[in-house]
């Protein structure tokens, strides 16, 4: 125990990088705070921190003790947890965040497993775009995310999930939905469905787009609707045709109402990922993210 409140102590030291901060955190004081480092420092053999008058900052074997430590510190709450959910003594409130095809496709079977398997944890799902899901969750709303794109905001950790490809898929009556390729080229002819500004799908697809030189302002969008139901539906009655997520279209693809169109020179290729604030360390955000990757392989 005591190596582990040094840890705790480090790890406080390699966060805020100041000795009195991390003792007002601690509820210690600083001199003991120095203590505990020389200590470990000693126990370990190596300087864990660079000073530079009062700035102080990690050393190399400071930045692996870091990894290491939260590692430790995750394995710690996973064993409260389980343990105490398992003697019925612990519940709480998982306030989970979704993008809305993640929402949709991937996370209703993982959450009626999870709630099987931890029926005391009640979850609340909010379900928007990308844009907004990162915004709830630097507001506290949320207390872990699911997102799709290419974001990346430097107060958020992004852990990755899952990979997904999106692909062009058109109603099986569409006439060019028979050939099941298409010059890049004819992308900018074909009516298109796309998604509203804000989702991740339209920035993976800007993205990629931009291999084989087009722009979305290139696209002749049709319309730009708010969720890939609507999409898929309109596309379902129309001869317009539309990027979407492999994983929404499975059923469709099955019964043959549509059908999949490659586009010469173009994969469009992402990873869901869960996102959470950095320095965010509880129990259940955590315990959700092991319990999807081992139940999503």
């Amino acid at each position: 125990m005591v190596f582990d409140f040094r840890l705790q102590v480090f790890h406080t030291v390699a966060k805020r990088l100041n000795f009195t901060k991390a003792a007002a955190e601690l509820f210690i004081s600083q001199p003991a705070v120095t203590k505990h480092i020389h200590e470990l420092e000693n126990q370990l053999n190596t300087k864990l921190f660079e000073r530079n008058g009062s700035k102080i900052k990690l050393t190399a074997a400071g930045e692996i003790l870091v990894h290491h430590a939260e590692q430790i510190f995750e394995i710690y709450r996973n064993i409260e947890f389980e343990i105490n959910n398992l003697s019925q003594r612990q519940g709480g409130t998982l306030r989970l965040g979704a993008s809305t095809t993640a929402a949709q496709y991937i996370l209703p079977p993982i959450l009626a497993a999870f709630h099987k398997k931890f029926h005391t944890v009640k979850v609340t799902l909010t379900v928007k775009n990308t844009e907004e899901i990162e915004q709830a969750l630097q507001n506290k709303e949320i207390d872990l995310g699911l997102i799709e794109g290419y974001s990346k905001n430097a107060a958020i950790k992004y852990i990755e999930f899952l990979k997904d490809e999106i692909v062009l898929v058109a109603n099986s009556k569409n006439p060019l939905a028979a050939t099941g390729q298409i010059a890049a080229d004819t992308l900018k002819q074909i009516p298109l469905l796309l998604r509203e500004p804000g989702s991740g799908t339209l920035e993976v697809i800007a993205h990629a787009l931009k291999t084989v030189g087009i722009s979305i302002g290139d696209l002749n969008s049709e319309m730009q609707l708010g969720g890939t139901e609507s999409m898929k539906l309109y596309m379902l009655h129309s001869d317009t045709m539309a990027f979407l997520s492999i994983h929404s279209v499975l059923k469709e693809l099955q019964s043959k109402e549509c059908r999949i169109v490659d586009v010469e020179g173009l994969t469009i290729e992402r990873y869901f990922h869960f996102t959470i604030l950095h320095g965010q360390h509880e129990a259940l955000p955590e315990l959700f993210m092991k319990f999807a990757k081992h139940h999503a392989k």
